[in-house]
């Protein structure tokens, strides 16, 4: 029993030791990971500012005060009621990016830090918007960022804090204003669509137009053209009989032709005139010799009447 009393004793004086060494060491030896910075006191004082990596200290002496995030942080702040130069009072919600570059300024330069940069921004944007009036606040973002970013930057530089980025992230002016910008908003969307439906209108009506003078060019071209074809046509069928006759003659004349077989052409041809219901004709001089030909013309032209013979002249008849 004693022996056994004796090492379970020891196990407890060992786990004791362990623990001890454990502390010990934890006392001695810290590490400071990525992106932060620790702040070291010696005795209450500032010692220095431990970096990234493994660092020592002396136990019961030096202690870690603060462990300051160096990477960039948002600070989103509640509404904060403003009143603009022509005495209309509105609430605009702020966001400050920041980032802490001295910790020991930080550790060190001012008392709850977040709370003092809130005041600090609150203050800032009711002299900035005190400046101005509702229009301009509602219209200048942009210039109001820029004036609360300078002004916080240098007033937090000897707290170790860098302001980044100022953003106004909601503008609420009185809801009587906003029923009116919003009206103003929905006339205004009302006449952009009435603009955009005329000029559409308009565009429609210059395409129709547009269309039918083109139909009616096409129209015109398509008749000239016909016309010209047909002027063409007619022309080709007059040059075509002028070239036949001309040639018929041609040839006549290459054939020597007498005067008889020039009457009995004629005689042909006054056939051909009175193949209808004619009840007269009359002979050129020049054929009235023929008689046997001209009373068989007479005859073909007049069989429905044979009372209507044409007279013949004396010199026929015998």
């Amino acid at each position: 029993m004693r022996i056994l009393s004796g090492a379970i004793g020891g196990i407890v004086l060992v786990v004791i030791l362990v623990f001890i060494l454990l502390a010990l060491i934890n006392s001695v030896v810290y590490i400071v990971p990525q992106a932060y910075a620790y702040v070291i006191q010696r005795l209450g004082a500032y010692l220095t500012t431990a970096d990234v990596g493994l660092h020592f200290k002396v136990p019961f002496i030096d202690r870690i005060t603060n462990k300051v995030d160096l990477k960039e942080q948002v600070a989103d702040f509640p509404p904060q009621a403003v009143i603009t130069k022509d005495n209309v009072t509105m609430h605009i919600d702020t966001v400050i990016y920041y980032q802490i570059t001295d910790p020991k300024l930080y550790t060190y330069g001012v008392e709850n830090p977040m709370n003092a940069i809130e005041n600090l921004t609150a203050t800032t944007l009711r002299n900035i918007i005190g400046e101005m009036d509702l229009d301009r606040t509602l219209t200048s973002r942009d210039d109001i960022n820029t004036k609360m970013r300078a002004t916080l930057d240098v007033a937090t530089d000897p707290w170790g804090i860098k302001i980044n980025r100022v953003e106004l992230k909601n503008i609420m002016p009185p809801q009587t204003i906003q029923d009116a910008m919003e009206k103003q908003m929905k006339a205004e969307r009302e006449r952009r669509e009435k603009i955009l439906r005329a000029e559409g209108e308009k565009e429609s009506t210059i395409l129709v137009a547009q269309g039918r003078q083109e139909a009616a060019i096409l129209e015109a071209k398509g008749n000239r053209e016909k016309m010209v074809e047909e002027a063409l046509g007619k022309a080709e069928a007059i040059k075509a009989v002028q070239q036949a006759t001309a040639e018929g003659l041609q040839m006549l004349a290459q054939a020597g032709v007498t005067d008889e077989v020039l009457r009995l052409k004629a005689i042909e041809a006054f056939e051909k005139a009175a193949d209808g219901r004619a009840t007269k004709i009359i002979i050129p001089s020049e054929i009235q010799g023929a008689v046997g030909l001209a009373q068989g013309i007479v005859s073909t032209v007049t069989k429905e009447d044979p009372d209507k013979l044409p007279t013949l002249p004396p010199e026929a008849r015998k």
